[in-house]
C-alpha cells in the first residue's frame, strides 16, 4: 500500500490507477460524511462522486498540513452541507436539553430490528435519528477513528464543542437504547 505523499504525487502525475486506489481507500469515509447529512440514496451517490471529482481538481491544492482522509472528509463534510442549505434544509442550532427527543420522529420496533440484524445495525438506526452534528460527530470519532482535532477540523466546529456534541449523542443514544432495550449495560 502506498503512503498519502506517493499515492498524492502519483495522481498528480496523472496516474489513474492511483486515483482509484484513493477513491477505494478513502470512499468508505466520503459515504459516510455524506450519508449522515443526507438522506436520499440516489443525491448521497451523486455528491459521492462530486467529493472525488472535486478532490481530484483540488489535489494540487493539498499541502500535507493535515491527514489525507481529514482533507477529504472535509471536502464531504462542506459538500454535503452545501447541499442541504441549496436545498434549504439548513441545519438548525441545537436545541434545549428537554426538547432532545423531538429528533426521534421515528419509533423503532426493536423486536424487528433485532429480528432482521443485529444489535449494531439497530444501533446505527438510532444514530441517524439523532441530530445531524451529533450523527456527524459520533460518525466521525467512532467509525472512522478521527481524534477530537481532526474533526474539529472536517467540521470547523472548536474542539470543546465536538466533546460536549460526543458526550451529548452517546447519552442520547444510550437512553434510547436503553428505552428500547430495557438495559443499560448496553452501551
Amino acid at each position: 500500500m502506498m503512503d498519502d505523499r506517493a499515492l498524492v504525487s502519483n495522481i498528480l502525475e496523472g496516474n489513474m490507477q492511483a486515483f482509484r486506489l484513493l477513491i477505494k481507500q478513502h470512499e468508505r469515509l466520503v459515504a459516510h460524511m455524506i450519508g449522515r447529512v443526507v438522506k436520499n440514496k440516489e443525491e448521497t451517490e451523486e455528491l459521492c462522486q462530486d467529493v472525488f471529482l472535486r478532490v481530484y481538481d483540488k489535489l494540487s491544492e493539498f499541502s500535507f498540513k493535515s491527514k489525507l482522509s481529514t482533507w477529504i472528509a472535509t471536502i464531504a463534510y462542506r459538500h454535503a452541507i452545501n447541499q442541504i442549505r441549496k436545498n434549504k434544509m439548513l441545519l438548525t442550532d441545537i436545541p434545549e436539553e428537554d426538547s432532545f427527543t423531538n429528533y426521534f420522529v421515528e419509533e423503532v420496533n426493536p423486536e424487528s430490528v433485532l429480528m432482521e440484524s443485529d444489535l449494531d445495525e439497530f444501533v446505527l438506526k438510532l444514530v441517524d435519528q439523532l441530530p445531524p452534528q451529533y450523527k456527524i460527530v459520533l460518525t466521525l470519532f467512532h467509525l472512522d477513528g478521527m481524534s477530537y482535532p481532526e474533526i474539529g477540523e472536517v467540521t470547523g466546529m472548536p474542539e470543546g464543542t465536538v466533546k460536549s456534541y460526543l458526550f451529548r449523542a452517546r447519552n442520547l443514544l444510550k437512553e434510547k437504547v436503553k428505552h428500547h432495550l430495557g438495559k443499560e449495560e448496553v452501551l
